[in-house]
C-alpha cells in the first residue's frame, strides 16, 4: 500500500495535480491574493493572544 506522500508525489506529477500547482502559483502572485491571505493571518494572530 502506498503511503500518504507516495499518493500526495503521483497526484503532483499527474497533469490535474500540476494544473493545480500552475493555479496556485498563479494565485499566489496576485497582490489581491497576498492581501487577503495577510489579513487572514493578522486575524489569526489576534486572536491567539486573547486566549
Amino acid at each position: 500500500m502506498a503511503s500518504m506522500v507516495d499518493r500526495i508525489k503521483d497526484y503532483l506529477r499527474s497533469p490535474k495535480g500540476r494544473e493545480h500547482v500552475h493555479r496556485a502559483k498563479s494565485m499566489a502572485r496576485d497582490p489581491r491574493t497576498q492581501h487577503k491571505i495577510r489579513q487572514f493571518m493578522d486575524r489569526l494572530r489576534t486572536r491567539r493572544t486573547h486566549h
